[in-house]
């Protein structure tokens, strides 16, 4: 049986950073990894170019963003925050460069870049990756945990940081492990949901417009007939529903809202009825004679976005723009401004960036990210109950949490 000063299990974002830290303040650190590489959600985060933290200075509208879970990241970031983290990823040479939505990425190399910084560092500081060694249960003995067991052999350690995320893209390895583990010790695990995913619709319609990008435009959820959230941005229609930013974001409070659950979207959110009323008006009477309702609806919305216009509205499409009624322009208008979509559920944790929900954090030091249920055992990043916005917000988590877990004996 080997044996460690810390061992990790996990080598995604919280746990590398975990094990630099440990080994930094000079503990013998090994990584369990059941990939046969290191960093393979890392990878594809951002669709490649890593999003890794926001440039949001005021800690407490970052916290705010992870809802009523997020005040127990204060004791972290005060330690490793979001300032912290550029600091250290500029030190270890991955410069960077904000973008819209003060959000951070390596100004070159994208997630590579970052992931590569972090195996160095790993390298530097002597920090043993064993992959292609998944772990298959903990062997607890008086309340700690003695030794890990994993397919070929037995290691054991003073303390054991898991860091095996969630279940959200579980292609790459991220199938649930560590809640498994975190059972074994004792610990409760919340409902877990997919995350940051794409939305089932009721209505088979998004389909005719699959593929089409829509920018500036505005989402609002209505339960129960009341307006109780809204998003301005990008999204995007699918075979199955919606996606995009904007989409992505309101998913994670889904669950939240059982009941009569509608999304509206509006495509001209910058003009008001009157205004648009007055603009279709002045197309009809500029092209009297020469189009149809299907050239109407083309001069006014995405190419893609025809077929499914065409689709909802009441108007024939080939009917001429000069016999289109008053009352069939503000029908028109209407449709612009709200097309209606019941949700029919979440996509998968295959489809999800983040999971929601994890182990209960009031069973967790957020000082130390230690148990308080087993001595020796901490936790780091995604595996807990905590998930933010797309923006950086998650990946941070990771930092900190896990900076703050291979501190503990500092």
């Amino acid at each position: 049986m080997e044996r460690f000063d810390t061992l990790i299990i996990g080598g995604g974002p919280a746990g590398l950073i975990a094990a630099i830290r440990a080994a930094s303040l000079g503990q013998n650190v090994a990584i369990l990894e059941k990939n046969s590489s290191v960093g393979e959600k890392l990878l594809i985060s951002g669709r490649g170019r890593c999003n890794f933290t926001n440039a949001e200075e005021d800690i407490n509208v970052f916290v705010s963003k992870y809802g009523e879970n997020g005040k127990f990241l204060y004791s972290a970031f005060n330690k490793f925050g979001p300032i912290a983290t550029r600091n250290f990823f500029w030190k270890i040479g991955v410069r960077y460069k904000i973008e819209r939505g003060k959000r951070i990425f390596p100004e070159e190399g994208g997630s590579k870049r970052v992931l590569d910084a972090l195996i160095m560092q790993c390298k530097k500081y002597n920090v043993k990756i064993l992959r292609s060694c998944p772990v298959k249960a903990l062997k607890l003995k008086n309340g700690l945990i003695d030794y890990v067991i994993t397919e070929n052999n037995e290691y054991s350690a003073d303390k054991f940081i898991i860091a095996t995320g969630g279940k959200s893209y579980p292609r790459t390895g991220s199938t649930g492990d560590g809640y498994n583990f975190a059972q074994q010790a004792g610990h409760t695990i919340t409902k877990l949901y997919p995350a940051l995913v794409p939305i089932r619709t009721k209505e088979t319609w998004p389909k005719l417009a699959s593929g089409c990008d829509l920018r500036n435009v505005k989402l609002t959820v209505i339960l129960d007939g009341k307006e109780i959230d809204e998003r301005f941005g990008q999204m995007e229609f699918t075979n199955f529903g919606i996606s995009g930013p904007i989409v992505m974001e309101l998913s994670s409070h889904v669950p939240d809202w059982p009941g009569d659950l509608q999304f509206s979207l509006d495509l001209k959110p910058n003009l008001e009825y009157g205004i648009l009323i007055n603009r279709v008006k002045r197309e009809i009477k500029k092209f009297s004679g020469h189009k149809r309702f299907s050239g109407l609806v083309r001069s006014l919305v995405p190419a893609k976005m025809l077929k499914l216009i065409l689709e909802l509205s009441d108007i024939p499409h080939d009917k001429p723009i000069e016999y289109i009624s008053d009352e069939e322009i503000f029908d028109f208008v209407k449709l612009l401004k709200d097309i209606r979509m019941g949700i029919n559920g979440l996509w998968s944790f295959n489809n999800a960036v983040v999971t929601r929900g994890g182990v209960n954090l009031k069973e967790i030091e957020p000082s130390t990210m230690k148990s308080k249920l087993c001595e020796n055992l901490y936790f780091a990043g995604e595996i807990l109950d905590l998930n933010g916005p797309s923006g950086g917000f998650n990946l941070q988590i990771c930092w900190s949490t896990g900076y703050v877990a291979g501190s503990v004996n500092e």
